[in-house]
């Protein structure tokens, strides 16, 4: 696509010149800058390189190196409006669906899905309802902002500064951090018991998770052209595959036994199932608008905003409906038990089974899958690492690519027997986090922001950006009340423990509620006294 090699070459002139294309009115762009940015420019150029000059230099050399070979060396710079994409096709805005799509179709998300019957005791309905509905919200997050990447050019995490200030903002990169690299986990070890599976005795999980991070460390590593090219066509063989799943393993499907526990019990056990599946769309929204960055500002925000809705959804509604239906068939059928007992993926391989070889092509394919789901957050680590700090912006993204990817194979292979512990209490943790910094980039958005709007060449200035007081306040006061309504497996707050025997999970809903609440009054006292 000829978007796709504008991105490309703009990136790399750039890089090889040492300098921006020119934009059509070079002076004015110049004195803009000059108003905009100069304060915070001229530090950062004068400084002594942190890292010291011989190592810096290096660093340097290596980034140009990695040009030479059209790799993206761009890090957590905003991308000017003359550097991105000139036009926009129906292929460019069919993109943004079709990155979703294959993103989130993949076996991680089947595996979620068997959690409902499996964990949670819900019948197939209870599941199938909670399951779709909770995505659905958390996807309308998720597609808002990833609405900002071409209004803004700057990365999802740099874009949080606007409201949390400089250095709170730094506590919520962590978090995404921890995140993203979790879910890369969970992906590996799904990937890596779907292979093994397939080929009992042949390989074992730790050499199948081998081959799922490698894999999605050469797409990430190469950035932004050849990841967009990858997610445009790796949906095809998964729809196709988990089809395929649905029509063999239907037959197993237990449609008729009702959830399990009292009334009360089993409220509980729905809204936790459904702020599990909430937790899985809405925490792709810290990462969202990274894969938009160079599209033009004139881009469609509605568009974008139903596309990615539409690809999320349509993905979420695929997985999880079919990994409910496999895990529903957990209690009936002793096959589909031993398989679950042996991992997740492995009950994706004998949902296969009447299909016999065939069936275990189709299993591979897959375990495949997961790739484009690890390549998104492996990508955006890499970028989100060089927000944490002037050291840390210094070292190549390839480099902190390269570290993620051996931090969460690592963390993978110790892991890769505690799947289900894994997913249900790391994930809903995670939402948490997400939904209370929602709420934060909410308000000032539409109450602080609604007519002044951002000022996008000070991303990088600390005397420009919040204090970040009243944010880091109303995200500490989101904590507290997301633990009080926490209901996890090691943990029950004590007002989620009010509802039913395993308790109720409301963090997700307390936490955004609480930071909604605390926010406004403590930015208008941080803007009256201090002025940003």
């Amino acid at each position: 696509m000829a978007p796709d090699h504008e991105i490309a070459a703009v990136e790399v002139r750039a890089e090889k010149d040492g300098s921006h294309p020119l934009t059509e009115q070079p002076v004015a762009a110049e004195s803009e800058t000059k108003h905009d940015a100069g304060s915070f420019a001229n530090p950062t150029d004068d400084r002594p390189n942190p890292l010291g000059s011989r190592l810096g230099s290096l660093l340097r050399a290596f980034e140009q190196q990695l040009v030479e070979y059209n790799l993206e060396a761009r890090g957590i710079e905003r991308v000017e409006p003359d550097e991105r994409m000139k036009r926009l096709s129906w292929v460019s805005y069919l993109q943004a669906f079709l990155l979703w799509v294959s993103i989130n179709l993949a076996a991680n998300n089947i595996t979620l899905g068997m959690l409902g019957p499996a964990v949670y005791g819900l019948s197939f309905r209870d599941s199938a309802l909670c399951a779709v509905f909770g995505a659905f919200v958390g996807a309308l997050v998720a597609s808002w902002m990833a609405t900002w990447g071409p209004v803004s050019g700057i990365r999802t995490m740099a874009f949080g500064r606007y409201s949390m200030g400089w250095w709170p903002s730094k506590i919520v990169v962590l978090l995404n951090l921890i995140q993203m690299i979790g879910y890369c986990l969970i992906d590996c070890v799904v990937g890596g018991q779907i292979l093994s599976a397939v080929s009992p005795g042949g390989m074992s999980v730790a050499v199948g998770i081998v081959i799922i991070a490698i894999i999605s460390w050469v797409v990430a590593t190469f950035g932004i052209q050849v990841f967009h090219y990858y997610e445009r066509f790796a949906f095809l063989p998964q729809v196709i595959v988990v089809c395929m799943l649905f029509g063999v393993a239907s037959a197993k499907f237990d449609l008729s036994t009702p959830s399990l526990g009292d009334a009360r019990t089993v409220a509980g056990n729905r809204l936790s199932f459904f702020s599990i599946c909430l937790s899985a769309a809405i925490t792709y929204a810290p990462l969202a608008a990274d894969f938009f960055v160079y599209y033009p500002e004139h881009t469609s925000r509605i568009t974008i905003f139903g596309l990615t809705l539409a690809g999320l959804v349509f993905s979420f509604t695929l997985a999880l409906v079919c990994g409910i239906g496999l895990g529903s068939g957990i209690n009936v059928f002793p096959e589909y038990k031993a398989a679950y007992n042996v991992g997740q993926g492995a009950l994706i391989v004998e949902g296969f089974g009447p299909l016999h070889g065939f069936g275990k092509f189709c299993s591979v394919v897959v375990a495949l899958g997961l790739i484009a789901n690890t390549i998104a957050p492996t990508y955006s680590a890499s970028v989100d690492f060089q927000i944490l700090g002037r050291y840390a912006e210094k070292v190549p993204r390839v480099i902190w690519n390269t570290i993620g990817v051996i931090i969460y194979t690592v963390c993978a292979l110790a892991g890769r027997s505690n799947l289900s512990e894994i997913f249900t209490n790391f994930l809903a943790l995670m939402g948490y986090w997400v939904a209370i910094w929602f709420a934060i980039i909410l308000e000032e958005r539409f109450i602080f922001r609604f007519r002044s709007g951002y000022n996008w060449a000070s991303w990088r200035d600390p005397r420009k950006l919040p204090i970040g007081i009243a944010g880091f306040v109303a995200f500490a006061v989101g904590w507290v009340g997301a633990i009080l309504c926490m209901a996890q497996v090691w943990y029950i707050g004590p007002l989620a423990g009010l509802v039913g025997e395993y308790g109720a999970d409301m963090g997700n809903y307390v936490g955004f509620s609480w930071a909604l609440v605390v926010f406004p009054p403590l930015r208008y006292l941080e803007l009256r006294f201090f002025g940003r």
